[in-house]
């Protein structure tokens, strides 16, 4: 296990990593979860193992530090998922982002394109105030102190099923809630704006069973490879594991 600082209170965002070639691959997860449960299987498939691969654990996630007076927004995140990289000594890394992860990708590759040189985005969320059937609506619905001490999440546990539970039980109640009400917010300019920008190889994944991607065409014109991924709905990676260790490794 490896770590870094990424506030001046010297809260550490920590990771696992495996040995091998770079450039790196960095997989970084989504709102409640953990990159190594989503993703260590999808790196050992033999089509990507041997590459050096991180799997980072987000601010108030999994074994990272998990601090009160951090705002957890998406900037937030990518700030300590790059000094997590800086201290790893990683640059132009594969970056594979889920759902959250997957914008806080986007945000890091906007803000710090040395550290960047592929995407592959799973579901994430492109923009502010997304659906409310999104996972993150129905957390930041609540007040936080709600949330935190008034039973909220203990109910949000409860209705999310036992995959989504098994990783949130282990993320702080209190970043939780901020790390979903900074989704809900967005970025300026939007994670849309930001990737439809990239020059980096991009690439976007979405489940056949999660309906079609909103303005599809226009991030397919902007250099955005959109793929739907069969028999798939929001964790690809765990309903066709195979097809996303395909796209992940560039074999199309």
């Amino acid at each position: 296990m490896r770590e870094a600082r990424f506030d001046a209170r010297g809260s550490r965002v920590r990771w696992t990593e495996t040995g091998g070639h770079e450039p790196a691959r960095v997989y970084v997860h989504g709102l409640g979860a953990a990159s190594s449960v989503y993703h260590a299987h999808i790196a050992a498939t033999p089509e990507l193992a041997g590459r050096r691969s991180l799997f980072v654990d987000l601010p108030g996630h999994g074994i990272s530090d998990r601090p009160s007076d951090f705002g957890y927004t998406l900037e937030d995140h990518a700030r300590a998922l790059a000094a997590a990289l800086d201290e790893a000594q990683v640059a132009d890394a594969e970056i594979v982002g889920h759902s959250m992860g997957g914008s806080i990708a986007i945000v890091l590759a906007y803000r710090r394109p040395d550290l960047v040189s592929r995407l592959v985005v799973t579901e994430a969320n492109l923009d502010p105030n997304p659906p409310l059937t999104a996972g993150s609506s129905g957390i930041a619905g609540y007040e936080e102190e709600d949330f935190v001490q008034g039973g909220g999440h203990a109910r949000v546990v409860e209705k999310v099923g036992p995959t989504w539970a098994a990783t949130m039980r282990l993320t702080d109640p209190r970043a939780l809630h901020r790390s979903a009400v900074g989704l809900m917010a967005g970025t300026r300019p939007t994670m849309r704006r930001m990737l439809m920008e990239l020059s980096v190889d991009r690439v976007y994944l979405q489940g056949a069973s999660s309906g079609e991607l909103p303005e599809r065409d226009a991030l397919s014109a902007s250099g955005v490879r959109v793929v739907t991924v069969p028999e798939a709905g929001h964790n690809i990676m765990f309903d066709n594991a195979d097809a996303f260790a395909a796209e992940v490794a560039g074999r199309h």
